[in-house]
């Protein structure tokens, strides 16, 4: 579930962001920047009471994989889910 986007009426009675949540996204983020095998993936995260969801399209498995590690390995990570996919082989067409 994502979080109206502060424009909306109902976003003044959503709950405020969590700063260590902010935290966390920022290092996971700077992580995998600075990551050989991850850092130039289309991968967003999130955190959410210190859960990481890693999201995005990559390569290969174990491109997926070290993102994974990576964010598991930041202090303060409760949680990772992992929802980054797999880009498909050659695109089909004439």
């Amino acid at each position: 579930m994502s979080w109206p986007f502060p424009d909306f009426p109902f976003a003044e009675d959503g709950p405020p962001a969590d700063s260590a949540d902010v935290r966390l996204a920022a290092l996971v983020a700077q992580r995998l920047s600075i990551d050989w095998t991850t850092r130039r993936q289309q991968i967003t995260v999130t955190v959410q009471n210190q859960v990481v969801i890693l999201a995005g399209v990559v390569a290969d498995p174990e491109t997926r994989r070290a993102a994974g590690e990576l964010a598991w390995d930041v202090s303060g990570v409760f949680d990772v889910c992992n929802a980054i996919r797999l880009r498909s082989g050659r695109r089909r067409g004439r």
